[in-house]
């Protein structure tokens, strides 16, 4: 009657299509049916806030990934030690005939380093465009918080590996000393140049001429003591001029003839690099003089020409300086004092495979801790719609209808 025999229609022609159903088959996530989900008022509220907490998370973790990490590795020194370089460049208000320059060190030697280094007349007004940049060693937080440059240019700041290696690439000469003028004396004397020591615990000093040490000579007058100074480079190990050290450019006058400057050094042999991988395995068959320990090792070491490595010391000081009686001995004195501990500071990338398997882990994450509130909240507002609807339910009346349309009275 309705034409269903003509059309020979069955059952099949009213449910899912056939197509549908074959590419359902290939689905690697096969979907839910309709007929089992249900719509919630906060479903999509839900995942706007887990798909941007995802997105927040895998940009810091890519974000990280592109600039590296940095870490600091301490281990014992490879190799034997045996010399130490050191590298001064510094300006005494005193002539140079009156000053002497020694190193002595735990061994017993004494080297003569006024034969080492050069010394050079000049005057002491002819430094102060460079005295403009310098800085007196803050003792307290608050005088290292306003040395020089900019607030808190003293405290500490994470290293960072680039500028190391960026510093270490310009010229490794001491800078030529300012002409005196015509007819001019020099007042004050600038000691500059690297010698090489032995790699223990020793003493650098500069004193006065007849003072200190046993000579024959003529005696100096005590009215020509004065050993302000300011300091432009002291380093340890190859000369690298445009690194920082803490006693670079620091300034110290006093207006005493017998003062005594005495700084305390903790030398600490330290690595920059940005190929940790490849020094590592070097380090591990290395033999022979420690490349940290100045330009002779350096020239030993396969990364010697490595734009990627630098070999230098790092130091800590403390300053003890103080006026003394004429009968001890006025001067600069430098005490310095080298760790066992070798000091690697790497910045290192992570792989790609480590990268994605970083982010699978964080969005993974996300989605199921967000998987697991949802469900809290859901069940929440469930108990919460049950106990509503309970005590709805209760304050209905004291008579309620039963089957058959009769009623029967009784407390809820």
């Amino acid at each position: 009657m309705n034409g269903f025999a003509d059309r020979q229609l069955d059952e099949s022609s009213f449910g899912e299509n056939k197509a549908l159903n074959a590419v359902q088959a290939f689905d690697a996530f096969p979907k839910t049916k309709p007929s089992y989900q249900q719509k919630t008022n906060t479903g999509g509220v839900w995942t706007i806030i887990l798909v941007c907490a995802s997105l927040y998370l895998a940009s810091t973790e890519v974000q990280r990934w592109w600039y590296g990490q940095t870490t600091h590795e301490f281990s014992v020194e490879q190799g034997v030690g045996h010399d130490l370089q050191i590298n001064l460049d510094v300006v005494v208000k005193m002539a140079c005939a009156d000053l002497h320059v020694n190193v002595q060190d735990a061994s017993g030697d004494r080297i003569l380093a006024g034969q080492a280094l050069q010394k050079d007349g000049t005057l002491w007004s002819q430094w102060d465009a460079q005295r403009k940049r310098l800085h007196a060693l803050g003792v307290t937080k608050d005088e290292r918080m306003v040395l020089s440059g900019y607030p808190g240019f003293g405290e500490y700041r994470e290293d960072d590996v680039h500028d190391y290696l960026g510093a270490a690439r310009g010229g490794k000469k001491f800078y030529g000393t300012p002409q005196l003028p015509r007819k001019t004396e020099p007042d004050s004397c600038r000691i500059f140049g690297s010698m090489h020591g032995n790699k223990v615990q020793g003493d650098f000093h500069i004193t006065a001429r007849g003072h200190g040490y046993m000579e024959f000579g003529q005696h100096l007058e005590h009215n020509t003591f004065n050993f302000s100074h300011h300091i432009t480079e002291l380093s340890f190990g190859p000369f690298y001029p445009s690194l920082t050290n803490p006693l670079d450019n620091t300034l110290a006058t006093t207006a005493a003839n017998f003062y005594k400057f005495q700084y305390y050094l903790s030398v600490v042999p330290t690595i920059y690099t940005t190929d940790a991988k490849a020094l590592r395995r070097i380090t591990k068959t290395q033999q022979g003089e420690s490349p940290s320990s100045g330009s002779d090792g350096l020239a030993q070491h396969p990364k010697k020409h490595s734009r990627n490595t630098v070999f230098t010391n790092q130091y800590a000081v403390t300053e003890q300086s103080h006026p003394v009686a004429e009968n001890s001995v006025p001067g600069l004195f430098v005490k310095y004092d080298i760790e066992p501990i070798l000091l690697t500071i790497a910045e290192e990338w992570a792989s790609m495979p480590s990268l994605g398997i970083r982010l699978v882990n964080v969005v993974s994450g996300v989605l199921v801790a967000g998987g697991w509130c949802y469900q809290l909240v859901e069940w929440a507002r469930e108990v919460k719609d049950r106990r509503r609807a309970r005590r709805g339910t209760g304050q209905g009346g004291m008579l309620t209808p039963v089957a058959g349309g009769r009623e029967k009275g009784g407390l809820m």
